[in-house]
């Protein structure tokens, strides 16, 4: 919840309305968002951004720093200077992403479909430049209202499993990095993409072989690459020959680094079966197909050992069959191969609860919090908040979760419902007022809620003629059920018009809750 108010109060002080220059384009242009609100933005969302795609990749930390090396090297031709940062995403679908101010990522499965230092090249000074030509920025200004206010970004990751069970501020990031980018803004990343790669020393005809390799997979239909790169950089014919026409005028020469590429990413080339592996078997155990996930994750692990994924899902596989103690085992060799990544400590300490070793579970799912906010976690904290019997802490836990309409957030829903409408039962039955054909004050108290209700107390403030008030206590005789409103005659009046009815006000004062 502080990381989304802190993102919008960012976002509504930064609405001055102005013209600037763009600093890669040349272009004047409007520019709501300035560039501290960008940066600002950008570090705040880049964690969370990474751990809900499926945190950094650490088993060969070399390639993360080539490709970081690659990054920085086009970040120092561009056009912008902004505090640049490069990380490598452990997931298998082929996809990159830049967040406002300059925080851009790679994922794992894209750097095994590509052929060359060059085009890695071409894929960063792309994503660079929608970070320098400001593309993120303009989609938050999309969502700004001129007086201020701010609409909400909260679009889910569609290559995530994590993204339905995030919570706060992080779906704003979600909302950044899935956003789709206009014709106009491709065409600038494509073409200033192939000009820092020349002024980088790389051939910048990299960038349409790859783009070539991108229209024929699509043209292919293969959904992995359609969820990812594709869904927000589509490809085209029309960008091949816009692409080839930059080259020209960029003439021939600079790096390929082909052969240098190969030798840097070849750990991930020869252990790709076993990241497909893995995959299948994070697929076998979300159909319920556990003894089938189990297998796949062996057989990942004989070809890895040292990939903390694998562990995991063999723990995972291991929870799901209720051998709790077997899956703690797997989450600590996960943790001492990779100690940042969320998911680790979340199902530790899902586990741990249920070994009723309470103490340690909640270290392990507050410190996933930190990593990540995600409604399991949070309804794991609420339900020990109640266990220990303070009631305002649950709260706040089973409301953070809420947020999400994953089934953990819909069950910390409920259990926000129960804790506290007998508290604050105002918040969750409205009153509405209405006449008879007598001119009699009928009130409908509708229930919003996923419980039923009963004893439903009611208070009618009523002003006569005279400007004197009184307070009329009511109860609705019968039991509301969810999602559902009961009426009731209240016998008072008659009112002379239904200019005296707006006169009245009534609210629910006490209710109950059906068990």
């Amino acid at each position: 919840m502080h990381n989304k108010l802190s993102i919008c109060l960012l976002l509504a002080a930064s609405v001055l309305a102005g013209c600037a220059i763009n600093p890669v384009t040349g272009k004047t242009e409007l520019n709501l968002v300035p560039e501290s609100t960008e940066i600002n933005i950008g570090q705040e969302q880049y964690v969370p951004s990474r751990q809900m795609q499926g945190g950094d990749y650490t088993t060969e930390p070399g390639i993360d720093a080539y490709v970081a090396s690659v990054g920085q090297r086009l970040a120092a031709v561009s056009d912008r200077k902004l505090p640049y940062e490069f990380n490598l995403i452990n997931d298998s679908t082929p996809n990159a992403w830049a967040l406002p101010g300059g925080k851009i990522a790679i994922n794992r499965g894209l750097l095994t479909e590509l052929n060359s230092e060059a085009e890695l090249a071409a894929v960063l000074g792309h994503e660079i430049v929608h970070a320098a030509a400001r593309h993120g920025a303009k989609g938050m200004e999309r969502g700004m209202l001129l007086q201020g206010a701010v609409l909400a970004v909260g679009l889910a990751s569609q290559n995530s499993e994590y993204a339905q069970l995030a919570v706060g501020g992080a779906n704003v990031g979600a909302g950044l990095i899935t956003q789709k980018y206009g014709r106009d803004a491709e065409r600038e990343s494509d073409y200033y993409g192939m000009l820092y790669m020349a002024r980088a020393g790389y051939d910048p005809r990299a960038a349409v072989s790859l783009q070539e390799t991108f229209v024929r997979l699509s043209e292919g239909r293969n959904n992995d690459w359609l969820s990812g790169l594709f869904a927000s950089h589509p490809p085209s014919m029309e960008r091949v020959e816009a692409n080839r026409q930059t080259a020209l005028t960029l003439g021939a020469g600079g790096e390929m680094g082909a052969e240098r590429y190969r030798q840097k990413i070849a750990p991930l080339l020869k252990t790709k079966a076993a990241y497909a592996a893995y995959d299948e078997g994070r697929k076998a155990l979300a159909e319920g197909k556990t003894d089938k996930a189990l297998g796949l994750a062996e057989k990942a692990l004989a070809a890895e050992p040292k990939e903390a994924l694998f562990h995991a899902l063999r723990g995972d596989v291991l929870f799901k069959k209720g051998l709790y103690k077997d899956a703690v085992t797997n989450y600590d060799r996960a943790l001492e191969r990779n100690n940042g990544y969320f998911h680790y400590y979340l199902q530790r300490g899902l586990a741990l609860q249920q070994l009723g070793q309470r103490d340690k579970a909640v270290a392990d799912l507050e410190y996933s919090t930190k990593l990540l906010p995600t409604a399991p976690a949070l309804n794991a904290l609420g339900k020990t908040s109640l266990a220990q019997g303070d009631r305002t802490r649950a709260k706040q836990y089973f409301a953070a979760a809420a947020e999400s309409d994953s089934q953990p957030g819909q069950e910390a829903a409920a259990s926000l419902v129960r804790l506290d409408l007998p508290d604050n039962p105002q918040k969750y039955l409205n009153v509405r007022l209405g006449l008879d054909r007598s001119n009699y004050l009928m009130i409908e108290v509708v229930n919003s809620t996923g419980v039923t209700v009963k004893d439903v107390d009611v208070v009618v403030l009523l002003t006569d003629t005279a400007g004197l008030r009184r307070k009329i206590p009511l109860r609705v005789p019968n039991s509301i059920g969810p999602k559902a409103a009961s009426r009731m005659v209240t016998g008072i009046g008659p009112l002379t018009d239904a200019k005296a009815l707006r006169k009245v006000q009534a609210a629910v004062t006490g209710a109950k809750l059906v068990e």
